[in-house]
C-alpha cells in the first residue's frame, strides 16, 4: 500500500513538471530527449525527495538519467 501512495505522489511530482510517465516518456533522458537543464532535474529530485521523505545518495543523483531510473532509485530508498 505505501509503494501505491508513493508513486501517486511521485506521479503528481512529475506532472507539475509537464513530464507524462506513459509510453517512451518514462524512459527519455533528461538532458537530450525532455531538453531539461540540470537545475530543473535537481529541482525535480530534491521535490520527489521531499513528498516522499526519502533521500538519496549524491552517487546516484550524478548517474540518474531518466524519470524511471528515478521512481526505481527512490523507491529503493530507505
Amino acid at each position: 500500500m505505501k509503494t501505491i501512495t508513493a508513486m501517486r505522489k511521485a506521479i503528481g511530482v512529475f506532472q507539475s513538471y509537464g513530464i507524462p510517465l506513459t509510453g517512451k516518456k518514462k524512459a527519455a533522458n533528461f538532458y537530450n530527449d525532455l531538453r531539461m537543464d540540470k537545475i530543473f532535474v535537481s529541482g525535480l529530485i530534491f521535490e520527489l525527495e521531499y513528498e516522499l521523505k526519502k533521500e538519496l545518495e549524491d552517487e546516484k543523483i550524478a548517474r540518474i538519467q531518466t524519470p524511471s531510473e528515478l521512481i526505481n532509485s527512490l523507491l529503493q530508498a530507505s
